[in-house]
């Protein structure tokens, strides 16, 4: 997959992370779509690296679970260390 395919994977992945876990976000919008690429990308990472499920082609389930899933890791890791910055 091209780097732009897992920006688009990212900014859904990001998007259902933040519908999965609402709230406000010390970074906004912004910031949670960041997050969304990059647990894309880490969520690959780790699929391929460490479950054995190669990276393909083309978007599949198991591809874009994974990016969800890195996603939601970030975002909660994100709140955790910079949640109280915007009280």
């Amino acid at each position: 997959m091209s780097i732009i395919s897992w920006i688009i994977l990212g900014l859904l992945a990001g998007a259902i992370a933040k519908f999965l876990l609402p709230g406000r976000d010390p970074g906004g919008f912004i910031g949670t779509t960041l997050i969304g690429i990059a647990g894309a990308f880490i969520g690959g990472w780790i699929s391929a690296r460490w479950l054995d499920h190669p990276i393909n082609k083309s978007f599949d389930s198991a591809t874009f679970a994974a990016a969800i899933g890195g996603s939601l890791v970030l975002l909660i890791a994100y709140r955790i260390l910079f949640g109280n910055s915007r009280d």
